[in-house]
């Protein structure tokens, strides 16, 4: 199982490379949207080794200046990397698709707040219901809230 993982999380990485790539080569033309979700890149603090880390993320939702991000990891049975390093730093970045910069704390939604907008999350994207289907864990929903200077 760990050789599986291990070919799990390299495939992602390349994907995300990949997908980072395109949108830097593009200049941000190509690749600010998967399907009709946005695409965020999270930049934020690793919790192991303290380096920059950045992040190409879909969000299903954004309100107020907010933006939500699923932690689903394709429905595998682990938290994605990501995820655990904002519960540890969660002060962390997005750029969104004009190449702003906007300051955020990440913060994992609480039961309610989950339960609320999950509906709305799985009518952006179908196949969140998939993902949650596949796995025993409990997929985190982050919010992602400006920060005030």
């Amino acid at each position: 199982m760990a050789l599986q993982d291990s070919l799990a999380d390299t495939q992602m990485k390349f994907m995300n490379l990949v997908h980072r790539s395109i949108r830097t080569i593009s200049f941000g033309r190509v690749g600010n949207t998967l399907g009709s979700m946005p695409v965020v890149e999270l930049h934020a603090v690793g919790r192991k080794s303290g380096k920059a880390r950045t992040t190409m993320l879909t969000t299903p939702l954004q309100e107020n200046g907010s933006y939500v991000i699923v932690a689903s990891k394709g429905g595998d049975d682990r938290d994605p990397e990501w995820y655990l390093n904002i519960v540890a730093n969660p002060d962390v970045s997005l750029v969104i698709g004009d190449g702003t910069r906007v300051d955020v704390t990440a913060r994992t939604a609480t039961a309610d707040e989950k339960a609320e907008m999950w509906p709305k999350i799985v009518d952006a994207y179908k196949g969140y219901a998939g993902y949650a289907q596949k796995t025993d864990r409990d997929i985190p929903v982050v919010i992602c809230e400006p920060r005030t200077p």
